[in-house]
């Protein structure tokens, strides 16, 4: 029995009143190799059991289900638990042999790949010591000065410099290059070519030998510009990912810290790669991961991260993001120490941080840049912030349809006077304007957009008051509103409250206070069913966890925050060096 499968019984085994005992058939109609050498030492009555059981599940077979049957044991005895049935294995891919000859490679690079066809293809046909070789690369990705120098040394070859075997004397004696690997595989050939690499071929033998001699196109890392700090590093994610892989190594130096590489698209064939401390990190959350990206289908990812996550989360239309975005090394850091898992996509200047909950996505790396007084301040404004960005409006609607609900304190809350057009409508026109500034601002140059703010803010809205269109107090407390979802450190969270801040004035107006109250908690309801691969997103407030709730509202000091949130499973809950790690 699997690790597995006795930790799946211990949790489940107090809901069972008598075992059970489980047996399961392959597609071809037989029982496991466990179950037959089992039944070989069972007694003569108990193989007359399950015989009988075993035709029942023959007609079971055909439908695919698991059949339980009574155990031939006392009820004091250990149940047994069998296996699920096991998917179907992938078949192995087809090897693509590399033509020997130097010209069918020639001929078959202008078929597969368009050489002589696309003009950033090349080929350097060269001879060194009475042998032909072919080097095949990018223009645009391959670094020309390392290729100068192989191609210097090799220069020098004469032709009793190499032995029988000329591809073992190029790979192990000649090529002065740091990255050299073999292959004999002609897709990946071509693969590997196509993310930047160089490969080297050599009449007569059916093998390559690939160079990593690589110079994307890339930008220096600059701050990021939805994580800005007052104080802190200044570097940011870019869209080369070895670029950000070092930014995270450099400050995370330990020797558990893992990057595996994968490619996702049949036709990108984008890089990705997946960080995570070994010894911290919860196993079977990690080969979750690695097996919901083994299976996407998709002929690429031309976008990214969005698309990695809409392909693995397949969250539907479910506007929260149940994943984390970071353009800062640091704050990926702080995440992989924790036990959280990093995925960095290729050509992407962000990071997808997973699992994630709601408060995760309210934190800002400005709270650990301060000391922890100055720190619980920040905190609990952005908490305000975010809170008066879904409820002030509702509510100021709710008070000034029912002003008998205000109370003694508040009656200047509400609008004196009606405007031209109903509430709602006054709402509902404001929450798409302030859409559409929004989006103006990103498509308008740099140099404009303060004077475009000016215009929108003052101008429009004044004479929208003006003129009666709008209450003085609807575009009060629409900027409000609209201050605390631009205080929001998630861009993708504040997006989302926004629509239940839409959804919360329409059901106001339709129903008043039942439909606020209504649709407030089945708004709280349903972010307490959702779940960030398989992690509660409402943790640590539901389920309740006082110890972590605290250090969601607390910023607590460096030395005295010693444990690892429960939510991770942390193979080490401690967070203090031990000896064991050193």
């Amino acid at each position: 029995m699997t690790d597995r499968e006795q930790n799946g019984e211990e949790q489940s085994g107090s809901s069972f009143k008598k075992p059970v005992h489980v047996f399961w058939y392959d597609e071809h109609g037989g029982k496991t190799t466990e179950e037959a050498s089992a039944e070989a030492q069972a007694q003569p009555q108990a193989q007359s059991q399950a015989q009988s059981q075993a035709q029942g599940g023959n007609q079971a077979e055909a439908e695919g289900k698991i059949i339980f049957t009574e155990p031939p044991f006392e009820d004091a005895e250990q149940p047994i638990v069998g296996h699920y049935k096991q998917p179907k294995q992938q078949p192995e891919k087809e090897v693509k042999p590399i033509p020997r000859q130097l010209d069918d490679v020639i001929t078959k690079l202008e078929d597969d790949v368009g050489y002589k066809t696309s003009f950033d293809i090349v080929v350097r046909e060269m001879t060194f010591g009475n042998k032909r070789t072919a080097f095949y690369f990018m223009n645009g990705f391959a670094k020309d000065t390392i290729l100068t120098e192989v191609l210097k040394r090799l220069t020098y070859l004469e032709s009793d410099s190499l032995s029988t075997d000329a591809l073992h004397s190029f790979f192990s004696i000649y090529l002065p290059a740091i990255q050299v690997v073999e292959e004999q595989d002609w897709d990946n050939v071509m693969t590997n070519v196509l993310a930047g690499g160089t490969a080297m071929f050599i009449d007569g033998e059916a093998k390559a030998i690939l160079i990593d001699a690589k110079a994307f196109p890339a930008r220096n890392p600059e701050e990021a510009s939805l994580e800005r700090v007052v104080r802190g590093s200044r570097d940011g994610f870019v869209e080369t990912m070895l670029t950000n892989v070092t930014l995270v190594r450099r400050r995370l130096r330990d020797k558990k810290l893992r990057y595996e590489i994968m490619r996702v698209g049949d036709r990108t064939q984008t890089d990705i790669c997946i960080a995570y401390i070994d010894d911290i990190v919860d196993k079977e959350m990690l080969k979750s991961i690695k097996d919901k990206i083994n299976l996407i289908k998709l002929d690429g990812l031309p976008l990214g991260d969005k698309q990695l996550e809409e392909a693995t989360v397949k969250r539907g239309w479910n506007p929260y993001p149940l994943v984390r975005y970071s353009e800062r090394p640091d704050t990926v850091a702080v995440n992989l120490l924790e036990g959280h898992i990093a995925l960095f996509v290729d050509t992407t200047p962000s990071v997808m941080i997973l699992p994630t909950t709601f408060f995760d996505l309210i934190q800002h790396a400005e709270e650990n840049r301060q000391t922890p007084f100055i720190g619980t301040y920040l905190r609990w404004v952005r908490f305000i912030g975010v809170l008066m960005s879904l409820f002030l409006l509702p509510l100021w609607f709710l008070f000034t349809l029912r002003p008998e609900l205000k109370p003694a304190g508040l009656d200047f809350i509400g609008a004196q006077q009606a405007g031209r057009i109903p509430m709602v409508a006054q709402f509902l026109l404001a929450e798409f304007g302030v859409d559409l500034l929004r989006m103006a601002s990103i498509h308008t140059p740099s140099p404009l957009v303060t004077a475009m703010s000016l215009i929108s803010a003052i101008l429009i809205g004044d004479i929208a008051v003006k003129t009666g269109l709008f209450v003085n107090e609807v575009v009060l407390y629409m900027a409000i509103s609209a201050i605390g979802m631009f205080a929001t450190p998630s861009y993708e969270l504040g997006l989302a409250n926004r629509i239940v801040r839409l959804m919360l004035i329409v059901t106001v107006a339709m129903f008043k206070v039942s439909g606020f109250m209504i649709a407030t908690t089945a708004f709280i309801v349903y972010l307490t069913l959702m779940r960030s691969f398989n992690r509660p997103y409402m943790w640590p407030l539901i389920p309740f966890d006082a110890k972590g709730l605290m250090s969601i509202f607390i910023r607590v000091p460096v030395l005295s925050n010693r444990t690892r949130p429960n939510l991770l499973k942390p193979q080490q809950r401690n967070r203090m060096p031990n000896d064991e790690h050193q």
